[in-house]
C-alpha cells in the first residue's frame, strides 16, 4: 500500500505562500492512498504524519483530526504511530456498489493552523463474493413444436465484485438438446440464453434438468449455480409481445405511497390459456423490490414506499410477460426520480475558538463551519449568512467550508459576548434554510483605566474631629473585568507644613474611604489639597488621578482673647485714670480683644458685667470702649472696679472677662494723697518683711539725710557769708521759697511734670502710666505686654507696663532738697504679700525730669 502524493506546482505554491508569511489557510493539497476491502480494524492505510510533515506526537498537540460530512467514519488516526488506519471492516460492494473505482474522500484538519488537507482513499476490490443467481431453481417451459435454434433468455447471475473478480463466464451442463449462448447488453452486462439445438419431443422426455454455472475470474475462483428445469408443453407457437421494449417515466421524489407510476402491456395472439399473459418482475434487487408493486394481471406499477432522490435517483426494472403456454417476453422500465427541495441545508461547527481576546487582529478566525444540502442541482446550492450588525463576516474556504472571521475591532466593555446565528439557505423554490446558533465570549484585556465620576471632589469636615473619623469616599469604576477591574486607591505623596500628607489623611485601598489621622485645627490650616490615585490590578496596571479638596470648618473652640488691658500672670488688675472733671462720654480706656476663630465665631460683643458704681460707666457693644455715663461727682469713690465681659457669637458662645480698676483723680498727686486710705492686706509674713524693709529704708535714709545735712550746712555757710557781704550793700536778698519745699511742694512738683503713677491697692498688679493723647485707642500687641526692663520706660512711654509687680505702699518717704538748680524727690514703696518691693526715684536735675525704677525680689 503506497501513498500517492501530489507533487505538482500547486504544492510548491503553497510552500512558497507559507514561507512568505501569507495567511495560514491556502488551498489544501490532495493526499491519496489505496487500501483493499475487508481489512481488519486498525489496519495500516498510510503514514499521514509523514505526508503532513509532522511528527507522530504532533498529531495530538496540533489538534489533527478527521472531519467528514454525515457518514460513518471509515478511517481513524493512530496518534502513537502517526498512521491512518481503518476504523472497521470496509465492504467495497456496500460502499460503492458496482462502480469501477471506489473512492472515499474526507478532510484532515490541522486545528492550530486551521488548515485542511484533502484525503482520497481508493478501496480496491478483492474476490470476496461468488456469482449468485436470484433463484436456486429456474423453471423453463417450452412447447414441443419449437423449432431448433429457438433461444430462451436465462436470468444472469449477480457478482458484486468488479474487474476480474466479477462475473466472467457461464457454463451449461452437458445435454443433447440445449446449448448456451452468451449475449451482452448495451451496458456491457453479459447474460445467458438457452439455445434449442434439437427438437423436443414431449412424449420422449417431458422434463429436462440442466445446471447453469456462473464463474468469476478471481483468485481463488468463485462460482454459483442454478438448476434449470425445462418443462416441455404442448404446442403454443406465439409468445407475448410488449408494446414497447423500454418504458421510461420521470417522477418527483415526493409522490405519496400508492401512486401509480405506469402500466406495461404485452399481448399474445394465441387464444385461450396460451393467450393469457401475466406480469412479474424478472430482475429486481431486494431493496428495490420493496419500493414498487406490480399488478400481475394488469401490469400496473405503483409505489409501495417513499422515494428518495438522495438515496437512489434512478431505477432500472425488467418486467417479464408470460402467457399460458410458457412463452416469455421481457421489457425494461426506466424510472427517473426527480429531485425536489425537500432537504434543508445542514450546518456543522467544525471548530470554534471561544473566548476570543478583544484585541485580536482583524481577520482572526473565530469558527470553521461545514455546510451541506442533500438535494442536488440548484436545490443543493447553499449560501451562508450571519444575521445582525456583527463585527464578523463569512469567508468561503475549500469545498463546502466557511470561515467566520472578524472584520471590525472588538471591545469587551461594549459587548462582552455575541450570540451568533449562521443561516444556510439553499437555492430551491421555495428556498429552505437552517440556522445554527452559538455564543462567542470576548476575553478582557486591561485597556481601560479606572475613571472617577467627577474631575475633582471637595468635602468639608469640622475641626476637632476625632482621630480615625471617615472624611470622604471616592469611587472609581473600571469597565474591565476580574483582576483588570479591581481598583486600588492611594494618595499621592505630598507635604503639609513640613509633615507628610500620610500623617494627616489615610485611604482604604479597597473601598476608597478616606480617614482623618489627626484632629484638625481650623486655626492651623483651613484646607488640605490632595491627589487620589486609582490603579487597577491589570498587567500592565492603568491608573487615573482626581483632586480632592478637604475644607476644614471652623468650630467655636477658642474663647475671645483680651489684648488690652493685658492680664498679669498673678491675676491683678490694671488701674485706669479718670479725671473728676471728665464729661459724660469721656473715653476712659478701651478693651481690645480678638478671637482666633472665624466668621460669626469671631464676632465679638462687649458688655459691662459688673460695676462697683452702677450707671457710672458704659461699655461699647462692638467697640469695647469704656466711657463715663455721667459726670463724676465728689462723692464718687476714688477706686471704681469694672468687670467687662467679651463674648463671641458661636454656638455655644464663649466669653472672657477682664477686671478694670479706674482711679477717679485729676493727677497722680491726688492719687498719692488718697493712697493711705487704701486697704492693705496684712499677714504674718508681710509684717516681718515690712520690718526688714523699714530698717533697710531707715538706714539708707539716714545716710542720705546725713549727706543732705552736710550739703545744707555747706549751703548755709555760703549763704551766711553771702548775707554778710550783702548787708553792707543793697541789703538782704531772700532765698526763693521753691528752694525749701515740703510735702506740698512735692505734690506741686509732680503736678508740674504731669507724671502719673497708678498703683494697685487690692491686686497683685500695678501700672505705671504715662498719659498720651488718645492712648486708649492704641491696639497693643501681645508682645507689648511682656516684661520690660524698668529703664526702658524712659524711651517708650506710650505703652503701659505690665507684669511689673507693684504693691500698695505702706510707707512713703518724701524728701525734698531744693537747690538753685537741683531738686530731688524720693518715693519708696514695697509690697507685703510676696516679697516684692519697688523704689521710685523722681529727679528733676537741671530742670530735666528723670524717672528711675528698680525692682527687688526676695523670698523668705
Amino acid at each position: 500500500m503506497a501513498a500517492q502524493r501530489n507533487r505538482s506546482d500547486r504544492s510548491a505554491l503553497v510552500l512558497l505562500c507559507l514561507f512568505l508569511g501569507m495567511p495560514r489557510e491556502v488551498e489544501a493539497r490532495q493526499i491519496r492512498y489505496s487500501v483493499p476491502e475487508e481489512l481488519e480494524k486498525g489496519s495500516f492505510v498510510g503514514n499521514i504524519s509523514k505526508d503532513l510533515g509532522l511528527e507522530p506526537r504532533e498529531l495530538a498537540e496540533r489538534g489533527v483530526r478527521i472531519v467528514s460530512r454525515g457518514r460513518t467514519q471509515l478511517f481513524a488516526l493512530n496518534s502513537r504511530s502517526g498512521s491512518l488506519v481503518t476504523a472497521g471492516r470496509i465492504d467495497r460492494e456496500e460502499l460503492c456498489a458496482q462502480s469501477s473505482r471506489c473512492l472515499v474522500n474526507f478532510n484532515i484538519l490541522v486545528e492550530d493552523r486551521v488548515k485542511l488537507f484533502g484525503i482520497e482513499v481508493e478501496v480496491t476490490d478483492i474476490n470476496d463474493n461468488a456469482p449468485k443467481f436470484q433463484a436456486e431453481n429456474l423453471d423453463v417451459k417450452i412447447n414441443e413444436n419449437v423449432a431448433p435454434g429457438m433461444r430462451f433468455p436465462l436470468p444472469e447471475a449477480v457478482d458484486p465484485d468488479v474487474g476480474v473478480n466479477s462475473l466472467q463466464s457461464y457454463q451449461l451442463s452437458p445435454n443433447k438438446h440445449f446449448t448456451l449462448a452468451i449475449q451482452s447488453r448495451a451496458n456491457g452486462v453479459k447474460y445467458p440464453e438457452l439455445v434449442l439445438e434439437r427438437a423436443l419431443d414431449r412424449e420422449e422426455e417431458a422434463l429436462h434438468h440442466l445446471v447453469l454455472t456462473a464463474s468469476d475470474g478471481g483468485d481463488p475462483l468463485r462460482s454459483g449455480t442454478v438448476l434449470i428445469i425445462v418443462t416441455v408443453f404442448d404446442t403454443n407457437d406465439n409468445a407475448p409481445v410488449f408494446t414497447l421494449p423500454e418504458y421510461r417515466v420521470s417522477v418527483p421524489e415526493n409522490l405519496p405511497v400508492g401512486t401509480q407510476l405506469l402500466t406495461v402491456t404485452a399481448t399474445d395472439r394465441d387464444e385461450g390459456a396460451n393467450g393469457e399473459v401475466t406480469y412479474s418482475f424478472r430482475k429486481l434487487p431486494d431493496t428495490q423490490l420493496l419500493k414498487f408493486q406490480l399488478n400481475k394481471n394488469t401490469g400496473e406499477i405503483k409505489i409501495s414506499e417513499n422515494l428518495d432522490y438522495e438515496e437512489t435517483g434512478f431505477y432500472e426494472i425488467e418486467i417479464q410477460a408470460e402467457d399460458g403456454g410458457a412463452y416469455l417476453a421481457t421489457a425494461k422500465v426506466l424510472i427517473t426520480v426527480e429531485d425536489v427541495n425537500d432537504n434543508s441545508p445542514e450546518v456543522t461547527i467544525t471548530s470554534l475558538f471561544s473566548p476570543l481576546m478583544e484585541d485580536s487582529p482583524l481577520g482572526t478566525v473565530i469558527a470553521l463551519l461545514n455546510v451541506h444540502d442533500l438535494d442536488s442541482g440548484q436545490n443543493g446550492q447553499v449560501t451562508c449568512s450571519i444575521s445582525g450588525n456583527l463585527p464578523f463576516k463569512l469567508e468561503k474556504s475549500i469545498d463546502s467550508y466557511y470561515r467566520l472571521v472578524t472584520y471590525r475591532a472588538l471591545d469587551r466593555e461594549q459587548v462582552s459576548s455575541y450570540n451568533i446565528t449562521v443561516t444556510a439557505t439553499d437555492g430551491g423554490s421555495p428556498a429552505l434554510s437552517t440556522g445554527i446558533h452559538f455564543t462567542l465570549q470576548v476575553a478582557d484585556i486591561n485597556d481601560n483605566p479606572p475613571t472617577f465620576s467627577d474631575i475633582s471632589y471637595f468635602t468639608y469636615i469640622p475641626e476637632n474631629n476625632p482621630r480615625g473619623a471617615s472624611v470622604f469616599s471616592v469611587t472609581a469604576l473600571d469597565p474591565d473585568s476580574k483582576e483588570n477591574a479591581r481598583v486600588i486607591y492611594s494618595l499621592a505623596e505630598d507635604t503639609i507644613q513640613g509633615a507628610p500628607l500620610s500623617s494627616y489623611i489615610s485611604i482604604n485601598s479597597e473601598t476608597g474611604v478616606l480617614y482623618a489621622l489627626q484632629s484638625f485645627d481650623y486655626e492651623q490650616f483651613r484646607d488640605l489639597q490632595m491627589q487620589v490615585t486609582a490603579t487597577d490590578s491589570g498587567d500592565p496596571p492603568l491608573s487615573s488621578n482626581v483632586s480632592l479638596s478637604l475644607f476644614i470648618l471652623d468650630q467655636n473652640d477658642n474663647a475671645p482673647e483680651i489684648l488690652y488691658p493685658c492680664l498679669p500672670t498673678d491675676g491683678s488688675t490694671g488701674i485706669e485714670l479718670a479725671p473728676r472733671s471728665a464729661e459724660p462720654g469721656y473715653l476712659v480706656t478701651k478693651v481690645v480683644a480678638v478671637d482666633r476663630d472665624s466668621g460669626q465665631n469671631a464676632w465679638l460683643s462687649y458688655r459691662l458685667l459688673k460695676a462697683s458704681e452702677p450707671g457710672l460707666f458704659t461699655v461699647g457693644l462692638h467697640t469695647g470702649e469704656v466711657r463715663t455715663a455721667r459726670a463724676l461727682l465728689d462723692r464718687d469713690a476714688l477706686k471704681q472696679s469694672l468687670v467687662v465681659a467679651v463674648q463671641d457669637h458661636g454656638q455655644p458662645p464663649l466669653s472672657a472677662t477682664v477686671t478694670l480698676t479706674v482711679a477717679v483723680a485729676d493727677s497722680i498727686p491726688d492719687i498719692l494723697a488718697d493712697l493711705g486710705s487704701l486697704e492693705v492686706r496684712h499677714d504674718s509674713d508681710a509684717s516681718e518683711l515690712t520690718l526688714y524693709l523699714v530698717v533697710a529704708i531707715a538706714a539708707v535714709s539716714c545716710v542720705f539725710l546725713a549727706f543732705v545735712i552736710v550739703l545744707l550746712a555747706l549751703r548755709l555757710r555760703r549763704w551766711h557769708r553771702s548775707r554778710l557781704l550783702q548787708a553792707s550793700g543793697s541789703g538782704l536778698v531772700g532765698v526763693p521759697a521753691s528752694h525749701f519745699v515740703g510735702v506740698d511742694g512735692v505734690r506741686a512738683f509732680l503736678q508740674t511734670y504731669s507724671h502719673e503713677v497708678s498703683l494697685t491697692a487690692d491686686s497683685r498688679k500695678s501700672h505705671l502710666i504715662f498719659p498720651q493723647p488718645n492712648y486708649a485707642d492704641t491696639l497693643l500687641s501681645q508682645e507689648s505686654c511682656e516684661k520690660k526692663d524698668p529703664l526702658s520706660l524712659l524711651d517708650d512711654s506710650k505703652f503701659p507696663i505690665e507684669d511689673t509687680p507693684l504693691v500698695p505702699v505702706s510707707s512713703i518717704f518724701t524728701l525734698l532738697l531744693s537747690f538753685k538748680k537741683l531738686s530731688l524727690v524720693l518715693l519708696l514703696g514695697f509690697q507685703h504679700d510676696d516679697g516684692k518691693f519697688l523704689y521710685f526715684f523722681h529727679f528733676s536735675l537741671f530742670q530735666r525730669p528723670l524717672l528711675l525704677a528698680k525692682t527687688f525680689k526676695s523670698r523668705t
